[in-house]
């Protein structure tokens, strides 16, 4: 895959009808909206993407992406590496009621001109594609995870002391203390 960063601007229509493949690779740092989710701001998002057109003249991208980042674990709350990969099959549409009509193997595409942003559409594959929760494995997370079945540490035990509303005990009626 090329080493060069991804257009960013792109016709897609003249490119589904040249029949274009264009790849590249972009770092978190670009992608506004995907940053925030991640721990930091290392790693690679390599990007190929093929313009056709289908049977039915549709406009299509065929989107495979392959990255590499730093995300949270919801455990430790320290940063892991973490790998996604996403490949998907678009069918450009300029309006709602053509979206509906495509077949479930095309996700749509909505777009509002000719132009489409690639940048953004990346960012949009890899929020779908991250997880919702990510975590270390069990033995390397640096926060101990007990097992329902595991036995009580003794500072998990909660020592008797006594209820300070045993006060109220004496105020009820009938009672003589």
């Amino acid at each position: 895959m090329s080493t060069e960063s991804l257009l960013t601007m792109l016709d897609v229509r003249k490119a589904a009808v040249r029949g274009a493949v264009m790849g590249g690779v972009l770092e978190p740092l670009d992608l506004e909206r995907f940053r925030p989710l991640l721990a930091g701001d290392e790693g690679t998002v390599a990007v190929k993407m093929a313009f056709s057109r289908d049977e039915e003249s549709r406009y299509v991208i065929d989107v495979a992406i392959e990255a590499d980042i730093l995300a949270v674990c919801q455990r430790c709350l320290e940063p892991m590496p973490e790998h996604l990969s996403s490949e998907s099959k678009l069918a450009v549409v300029w309006t709602d009621e053509e979206a509906v009509s495509l077949p479930r193997y095309l996700d749509p595409l909505i777009l509002k001109e000719d132009s489409c942003n690639l940048w953004e559409l990346v960012e949009d594959e890899l929020i779908l594609a991250m997880k919702p929760f990510n975590y270390h494995e069990t033995g390397t997370c640096k926060r101990k995870t007990v097992s329902f079945f595991d036995p009580l540490i003794k500072e998990d035990v909660v020592e008797d002391k006594p209820n300070p509303f045993n006060v109220l005990e004496q105020l009820k009626p009938g009672n003589k203390h």
